[in-house]
C-alpha cells in the first residue's frame, strides 16, 4: 500500500532537484513495511483433530505480514483467523489467492479439457481452424471434422477407423488419425488458449502453499498478534503405574505430541487440552456458484392481417378513451429501521480459572506436577512449564503427571470376560489435582512388567477399576439355580381375576484362592431393571450396567456368594374363562382370601348348572338327529310299498308318532336354551358385581 503525498515546490529553478528528491523520499517513507513472518509463540492442541496457533511480533507503520499455508489448511484459516493490533492500530484486509473450481475454470477456455477429451473430440472442438499435419507428408488445411469408417479386419470382422477430413488448397483430403504423427494449430491465439488450459489443469494437481497477506494500519512500532485454528493430530496420553508391596503406587503420565506443521517450534508455549470441542471444515476457500434457472423469453406467433366488413346500420362507434393510469406506481414505504443486531456474547476461548482470555495468553497454575493444570470451561488444560522446542515433522513425549496415587489390589471376575479365572486389577483413585485423560497404562509390579491396562477419563478424586493380567491363582465356578413360581396375591374385580406371581432366580459363585495371600474378589453381575436384587441386600458398588459384589477369599478356603433376584409378574384373566384346574389351584392356595374362594366356588357352581343345561340340550338335539335319520329310512321303504298294505299303514302311524316326539324335543330344546341364557346373564351380573381381595 502506498500513500500519495502531493509536493508543491515553490522554487523551481535552483531547488527543483532537491524538491524532487524530497518528494521521492517522502513517498518511500510512506510505503508499507513488510514483515516476512511473525514468530510462532503459542500452540494449543485439542483432542478433536485441531490445534490453535498464535503468532506474536512487532510491525511498524502500515505493514503487511505474509504467511504461507498448505492449500488444505486455508479453509480452517478463513473460518478461524483472529487478528489483534495491540498498539492502537487498525486491522485492514486479509488477501489471498482465490481458487475457482477447476472444472469451471477449464470451461472458460476456447478448448474445453474438462472431460478428458480424446484427440478426435479435441479436433471436433477446433473445426474450421487451419492446421498443419504430418501423415506422413506435410498437409496444410482447414479442419472439416472427424468421421468414423468401418474397415475389414478379416473375412468376417470389421473395425472402426477415425479419419480427419481437411479442406486444402488442392481440395478435400482425408487422413487416418492413427497415421498422423504431428498436428500444429496455425491459429496462435487458439494455441495459447490450449497451452493455458493445460497449465491450469496442472496447477489443479499441485499441492503448493498459498500466501495469505495480513494488512495492519497504524503509526510507529507496535505489537500484533495472529491466531488461527489448523488441523493437527490429536495428542495422546500414556501412563506407567508402579506397584509396590508397601506405600502408594507411583503414576507417571506422558503426553505424545506431533509437530506435523511446516514450521519448527522454537520456544513455544505449549498447552494440551483434554476434551472434545466440536470442530468441522467448511468450504470457504473455493468460490461457490449458485445454479440459476434459465428463463426463455416469451414468444408470440406473428399476427395475420385482418379485414373488416362495413357497418350497415347506425353511426360508426368512436373509440373509447383508454383509462389513464392513476399516476406512477407507488413505492412501498420502507418499514421501521431494522433493530440493531443483538450484541453477541463474547465467546470465551477456553477461559482459564480466573477468566483470562486464552487467546490473550493467560495460563493459570492450579497444582503443579510436571505440567501446570487448569480447568478450561468444560475442558481441562495442561500447560507445559517450560517453552518447547520441537522441529517440524518430529514428535515428542512430554511429562505431565508424576506422583503418588491411591490404589487397592483386587481380582475382578466377570464370566463374560473369562469364565474360569478373574483378572488381576486395581482400584485406582486419582489423588492428584490433574485430570487424567484416557489412555493405556503399563503396570509394573514387584520390579517387573505385570501387564497393560486402559483407563477412561478420570477427574481429580475419581475412582476407576483397571485390570492388567489373568489371575491364575484364583478360580471361580458360577452356576444358576431356579425356583418354582410363587402366587403372591389374587383379587377379583368386575369379572376379572388379577393374580401376582413372584419369580425367583439365584446365581451361585464359588471361588478358590490357591495363593498364599488373601484376596479381595469383585464379582460383576449384570443389572436387569425388570428384576429386583434381594441378596445381597446392597452391592459393594453399582455402575450403569453392572452390580459389583465384594468377596474375601482366604488361601485354600472356598468362598461362596449367592446373588438372588425376584420379579413380580401380573396376570389378568376373565373369571368366566377359568377352567376347573386353574380354579382348583386358586382354591388350594393359602394366599387366596375366603371371599375369593367362595366367589370362585359360586362361579364353579353356576358354570356347572349352565353346563348341565347345555348337555341336556345337546342330548335332545342328538335324539332329533336320530329320528330324522330314521324317517329318511322309512321314506325310502314306503316308496317301495303299496299304499293299502299293512306295512305301509304301520310306517305312516310310526312316522306320525316320531313327528310328535320331534315337536316335543324342539320345545324342550327352546326351553333349555332360555334357561341357559338366563343362567349366563345371571353369571355375568354376578361377575360384574364382584370386588374381592
Amino acid at each position: 500500500m502506498y500513500h500519495v503525498i502531493a509536493c508543491r515546490p515553490k522554487w523551481v529553478a535552483p531547488l527543483a532537484g532537491a524538491v524532487l528528491w524530497a518528494c521521492l523520499a517522502t513517498i518511500a517513507l510512506a510505503e508499507d513495511h513488510t514483515v516476512s513472518q511473525l514468530p510462532l509463540k503459542k500452540v494449543v492442541l485439542f483432542n478433536s483433530g485441531v490445534g490453535f496457533f498464535q503468532h506474536d511480533g512487532e510491525v511498524t507503520g502500515d505493514a503487511q505480514v505474509e504467511m504461507k499455508f498448505n492449500v488444505d489448511d486455508v479453509n480452517d484459516l478463513l473460518k478461524s483467523l483472529v487478528l489483534e493490533d495491540l498498539g492502537g492500530g487498525r486491522i485492514s484486509t486479509v488477501t489471498y489467492g482465490s481458487r475457482d473450481p477447476l472444472a469451471k475454470t477449464l470451461k472458460t477456455f476456447a478448448i474445453d479439457l474438462t472431460d478428458n477429451p480424446t484427440l478426435a473430440k479435441l479436433l471436433d472442438q477446433v473445426r474450421g481452424e487451419r492446421v498443419e499435419i504430418e501423415s506422413p507428408n506435410k498437409i496444410v488445411g482447414v479442419i472439416l471434422g472427424v468421421e468414423t469408417r468401418k474397415q475389414k479386419a478379416g473375412e468376417k470382422e470389421t473395425i472402426e477407423v477415425e479419419y480427419l477430413n481437411l479442406l486444402t488448397d488442392e481440395g478435400l483430403r482425408s487422413a487416418p488419425l492413427a497415421s498422423i504423427s504431428r498436428i500444429k494449430l496455425l491459429n496462435e491465439a487458439l494455441d495459447r488458449e490450449l497451452r493455458q488450459a493445460l497449465a491450469v489443469l496442472a496447477l489443479g494437481h499441485a499441492t503448493d502453499k498459498k500466501s495469505v497477506t495480513l494488512h495492519f494500519l497504524g503509526d510507529g512500532k507496535r505489537a500484533v498478534r495472529v491466531g488461527y485454528i489448523q488441523e493437527a493430530p490429536i495428542w495422546k496420553t500414556s501412563y506407567r503405574l508402579v506397584l509396590a508391596s508397601e506405600g502408594q503406587p507411583l503414576l507417571q503420565g506422558w503426553a505424545l505430541v506431533e509437530n506435523t506443521t511446516e514450521e519448527d517450534w522454537k520456544d513455544v508455549s505449549l498447552s494440551l487440552v483434554s476434551g472434545r470441542p466440536i470442530s468441522f471444515i467448511m468450504n470457504l476457500y473455493e468460490p461457490l456458484y449458485v445454479p440459476r434457472p434459465i428463463v426463455e423469453p416469451e414468444l408470440f406467433a406473428s399476427l395475420r392481417p385482418q379485414t373488416y366488413g362495413q357497418a350497415m346500420e347506425g353511426e360508426e362507434l368512436g373509440v373509447a378513451e383508454a383509462d389513464k393510469p392513476a399516476g406512477g406506481a407507488l413505492m412501498r414505504k420502507a418499514g421501521a429501521a431494522a433493530a440493531p443486531a443483538a450484541p453477541q456474547r463474547r465467546a470465551r476461548m477456553l477461559a482459564a480459572k480466573r477468566g483470562e482470555a486464552f487467546f490473550a495468553g493467560g495460563e493459570n497454575a492450579a497444582v503443579r506436577s510436571v505440567a501446570q493444570a487448569a480447568e478450561v470451561g468444560e475442558l481441562f488444560q495442561y500447560a507445559i512449564d517450560t517453552p518447547v522446542d520441537l522441529p517440524r515433522q518430529q514428535s515428542a513425549m512430554l511429562p505431565i503427571v508424576n506422583g503418588k496415587v491411591e490404589g487397592e489390589k483386587l481380582s475382578i471376575y466377570n464370566p463374560m470376560v473369562q469364565p474360569k479365572h478373574p483378572l488381576n486389577g486395581l482400584r485406582l483413585k486419582n489423588t492428584t489435582d490433574l485430570h487424567l485423560m484416557q489412555g493405556p497404562i503399563t503396570v509394573f509390579d514387584g520390579g517387573s512388567y505385570a501387564g497393560d491396562a486402559r483407563i477412561e477419563d478420570l477427574p481429580p478424586g475419581g475412582e476407576r477399576l483397571i485390570s492388567y493380567a489373568l489371575d491364575l491363582d484364583t478360580e471361580v465356578v458360577a452356576e444358576s439355580k431356579g425356583h418354582p413360581d410363587q402366587l403372591v396375591s389374587v383379587s377379583l374385580a368386575k369379572g376379572v381375576l388379577h393374580a401376582s406371581r413372584k419369580l425367583v432366580r439365584e446365581q451361585l459363585y464359588t471361588a478358590k484362592n490357591s495363593s498364599k495371600q488373601p484376596k479381595r474378589l469383585l464379582v460383576e453381575y449384570p443389572v436387569d431393571p425388570s428384576w429386583k436384587l434381594v441378596a445381597p441386600v446392597k452391592p459393594a458398588e453399582k455402575t450403569r450396567d453392572l452390580y459389583r459384589f465384594a468377596l474375601q477369599v482366604e488361601p485354600g478356603k472356598p468362598a461362596k456368594l449367592t446373588v438372588e433376584e425376584e420379579q413380580l409378574v401380573s396376570q389378568e384373566v376373565g373369571a368366566s374363562n377359568l377352567d376347573g384346574g386353574s380354579i382348583q389351584l386358586y382354591l388350594r392356595s393359602p394366599v387366596v382370601s375366603e371371599a375369593i374362594k367362595q366367589a370362585l366356588q359360586e362361579i364353579v357352581k353356576r358354570k356347572s348348572e349352565i353346563e348341565q343345561l347345555t348337555q341336556r340340550q345337546q342330548q335332545d338335539e342328538q335324539q332329533i338327529n336320530a329320528i330324522t335319520q330314521e324317517q329318511a329310512r322309512i321314506r325310502e321303504n314306503m316308496a317301495q310299498l303299496e299304499r293299502n298294505s299293512d306295512l305301509y299303514n304301520r310306517y305312516v302311524k310310526k312316522f306320525g308318532s316320531q313327528e310328535d316326539e320331534v315337536e316335543k324335543l324342539r320345545a324342550e330344546i327352546s326351553k333349555l336354551q332360555q334357561q341357559a341364557n338366563e343362567k349366563r346373564r345371571s353369571l355375568s351380573e354376578y361377575l360384574l358385581g364382584l370386588d374381592s381381595k
